[in-house]
């Protein structure tokens, strides 16, 4: 029988049984080929390049939304071409420039082995995920990845969080969704998932303070710590 971690999360006696986690700047820092893809794209349609740290702040946005942050609304036409382009150098840099934080896999491999299901939904593509994941020797500790090829609208829609909920999970209730971003909370708030913010990214504390968060914490390596019973 699948071992749960018991913890009071606000008040509230908790079952936490499954753990869903956002990828980029949650799990991974693949910002180097972003970077690369995103400037690679801006190029080819004579746009001037953005900054490393505007480009950062658009991770885990759906790549129209991304090149509208980076250049303005006007240039809302070029959207897809934006994003075929982005696609085009990704494919050839993504995988081999993102790497799993340090302290993720003794984190995963814990968490996984107190018999917690484990998820990813992310807005990456799920072979990008999966490509680092066996890598790493991690893609088994996963009994979902729900990537940007798998969903039609992208976060914070909530369509992905909660497809997978329902597949893990026989009650939201028993659910935690990790992330790092803006994005992530107001896609567990529309799930109506619990949601756990990690600052391993570039969203300060005090920004989460419009949402609904159960735990603020440094990175996900503090995980055993607020779920730390096995019963």
């Amino acid at each position: 029988m699948p071992q749960h971690d018991e913890k009071v999360l606000h008040g509230e006696s908790r079952l936490v049984e499954t753990l869903i986690f956002d990828f980029d700047y949650t799990l991974a820092d693949s910002s180097t080929g972003i970077i690369e893809s995103a400037n690679y794209a801006l190029s080819k349609l004579d746009l001037p390049p953005a900054t490393d740290e505007a480009i950062r702040r658009t991770i885990g946005l759906q790549l129209t939304e991304t090149l509208k942050v980076l250049v303005g609304d006007e240039y809302a036409h070029l959207g897809k071409a934006f994003q075929d382009y982005f696609v085009e150098r990704a494919d050839e840099v993504m995988s081999e420039s993102t790497f799993l934080f340090d302290f993720v896999p003794e984190t995963i491999r814990e968490l996984a082995g107190r018999g917690l299901n484990l998820g990813i939904v992310s807005s990456k593509y799920r072979r990008r995920i999966e490509s680092v994941l066996e890598r790493e020797g991690l893609l088994g500790s996963f009994s979902l990845i729900v990537g940007g090829e798998d969903v039609t609208v992208f976060k914070p829609d909530p369509s992905g969080l909660i497809s997978a909920t329902g597949q893990l999970s026989s009650s939201k209730a028993n659910v935690l969704y990790v992330g790092d971003s803006l994005t992530d909370a107001e896609t567990a708030k529309r799930a109506s998932v619990p949601f756990v913010a990690v600052l391993s990214g570039v969203t300060d504390r005090h920004e989460f303070a419009s949402h609904p968060v159960q735990h603020v914490l440094g990175n996900i390596s503090e995980l055993p710590v607020i779920l730390p019973g096995v019963v």
